[in-house]
């Protein structure tokens, strides 16, 4: 059986893993400099500068990661129509934002012009959260599901055999997984929601911060290998 440190290095090995790394040294590092801004600047223009390296690392980290949501269309759009038409949005949603994440790094970068920055931040903050939306309401729809097929399980005469009480363990499993998206997605529709439609709540340094590290950790959970 694999120990903490094989699982360590399995999870590394994923893209999405050491996404989810430097995305908590992103916030955690926006943290600190919004709690040591006033009382000592010189520490937090390090910290400024590792949130802005950071960023764009996890940028070029996505590079071509618009395909996921096309290759998830093309090889399983949803099992109804409700869920084929939620999934249609979701990952449409997704690819927009991927897919002009590319322009937007290269313009931060210097490769292209910096005033296209601003737009493509709006596009791309935009396609991510109208995405988002989709795909909470997918997960809590199969949820709720998942609590009926529940209940119904727990009702039967057979609730202490080994196979019910294992299909209850798998719907149970499934919705821990489902909340760890929930709470990631919510989360980072604040985040665009502050590059949106710029507000005093979302746009507080600590909102962000911890809006990163709860999306961060809950993908860190998602992605830990079993």
């Amino acid at each position: 059986m694999n120990d903490t440190v094989d699982k360590l290095v399995i999870f590394l090995a994923k893209r999405d893993g050491i996404d989810k790394l430097v995305k908590t040294f992103q916030y955690v590092s926006k943290l600190v400099h919004w709690q040591v801004e006033t009382t000592n600047p010189e520490i937090a223009n390090r910290f400024k500068q590792w949130e802005v390296a950071s960023g764009l690392s996890r940028k070029a980290f996505r590079s071509g990661r618009f395909l996921t949501g096309f290759n998830a269309l093309r090889r399983n759009p949803g099992s109804t129509p409700t869920f084929k038409f939620l999934a249609v949005l979701a990952n449409a949603g997704e690819m927009v934002y991927f897919f002009f994440d590319h322009f937007l790094w290269l313009s931060r970068i210097g490769t292209l012009d910096a005033n296209l920055a601003k737009r493509m931040s709006f596009i791309s903050a935009f396609g991510e959260s109208f995405g988002y939306i989709f795909f909470i309401v997918a997960d809590f729809i199969v949820m709720k599901q998942g609590l009926e097929a529940e209940r119904k399980l727990m009702a039967l005469t057979e609730e202490d055999s080994k196979g019910v009480k294992e299909k209850i363990r798998k719907i149970r499993a499934d919705r821990v997984m489902r909340l760890m998206a929930v709470a990631a997605n919510v989360a980072d529709l604040i985040i665009g929601l502050a590059e949106i439609e710029p507000n005093p709540f979302c746009n507080h340094a600590v909102i962000l911060g911890i809006s990163g590290l709860v999306s961060a950790w809950a993908g860190w959970y998602r992605n830990w290998p079993s």
